[in-house]
């Protein structure tokens, strides 16, 4: 594909999932997006959609909006419709299928290369293919291609990803701890040998679509789960460059994640220059927002958004820094994410389709 092409035309592989959905509304308000093809994580196509045929059938809030019907996710239906960009917002066994056949596929039918593909799964971010088979049950089989994927978190590799044509979006919790930790750790702002404790709280729409008895209604509640063994643990300290103790919550609301992160910070480090260092770094950053001492992030204000907000709060005296920080899982935990990764490698601006004009003097 061109670097910059005056319309990008896009697909989007398991397009039924919340992921999915999120990405088709993201998408349909980029000015540069042509939406060329919506698909089934599998062979199934519209796999948890009954006998739904059409995209509003699934999504009644985009009647009238796109006519296309989802269809089998195939790698020759996906290349028929010559994208320059195929979103994979599938399970990790099909984006460990689909990426490498489109990825060394000749090109899309009338196009000059194969598609960058974008994957919100974890099926490319765990560089240890050792790490990836202990959490995945499985060998990784593309680690060409896992070598050359490019971490999409923006904040951290947005000159990497101007370049990838494999970028493996950032999951939802390590985003969340990721942002406040990476620079306090590349800092030296962290007492050696204390690892930081995450706790961090999702709504339920983090276990995805597919009907389960733990997330129905009558049965949800707050609680933690997968302790000291969920899959995340390794992406948040590989690309926090950090070990910590990550403990995930469901909570009892549809979207968004709540972290709270308490550090031990190393000598000469101080609730004050935390916030300093926050500020060189995050001031310029579209998607970053570091709240004014006293307030605190929450979900609500950063639902549908693909905003992080981060707060502190710190005791000097006993070098304790307690960082909390809010995303939406769907869309800077997902979806939103991904666009703006997209943005970055096709020379968008960063914020296209994921904020509106905003109205100067």
């Amino acid at each position: 594909m061109t670097n910059s092409p005056s319309t990008i035309r896009v697909a989007v592989v398991g397009a039924s999932g919340y992921s999915g959905r999120e990405l088709v509304r993201i998408l349909l308000a980029h000015p540069s997006v042509e939406l060329v093809g919506l698909f089934g994580s599998d062979k199934r196509g519209s796999e948890s959609a009954g006998d739904a045929q059409h995209y509003h059938q699934l999504f009644p809030q985009f009647r009238g909006l796109i006519t296309l019907p989802i269809v089998a996710g195939t790698p020759d239906a996906i290349l028929a419709t010559r994208p320059d960009v195929v979103f994979l917002a599938t399970p990790v066994p099909a984006s460990l299928t689909l990426a490498p056949s489109l990825l060394d596929a000749p090109g899309a039918p009338g196009a000059p290369g194969a598609p960058v593909v974008i994957d919100i799964a974890a099926a490319f971010r765990l560089k240890d293919p050792a790490i990836f088979e202990a959490h995945y049950a499985q060998p990784h089989p593309a680690l060409n291609w896992l070598e050359r994927a490019v971490y999409g978190l923006p904040e951290l590799h947005r000159a990497h990803l101007a370049k990838a044509q494999l970028i493996a979006c950032a999951g939802c919790y390590p985003t969340s701890s990721i942002i406040p930790l990476a620079p306090l750790v590349k800092a030296g702002a962290i007492e050696k040998g204390r690892a930081p404790i995450i706790d961090s709280t999702s709504g339920v729409s983090g276990a995805g679509r597919a009907a389960s008895l733990k997330t129905s209604f009558c049965e949800l509640s707050l609680q933690p789960y997968a302790v000291l063994s969920h899959r995340h643990q390794p992406e948040i300290d590989a690309y926090a460059n950090t070990k910590t103790i990550f403990t995930p919550h469901l909570g009892q609301f549809d979207r968004g994640i709540l972290s709270t992160i308490h550090v031990d910070l190393a000598p000469g480090w101080t609730g004050a220059r935390v916030r300093d260092l926050y500020d060189s770094l995050y001031a310029n950053e579209p998607f970053v927002r570091l709240l004014p001492q006293g307030e605190w992030p929450t979900i609500n204000a950063v639902a549908h958004t693909n905003f992080c907000d981060l707060a502190l709060a710190s005791d000097d005296a006993s070098r304790h820094l307690i960082v909390v920080s809010a995303i939406d899982n769907l869309v800077k935990g997902a979806a939103g994410q991904a666009v703006q990764c997209m943005n970055i490698r096709t020379n968008q601006p960063e914020g296209a389709g994921l904020t509106p004009r905003v109205n100067r003097p």
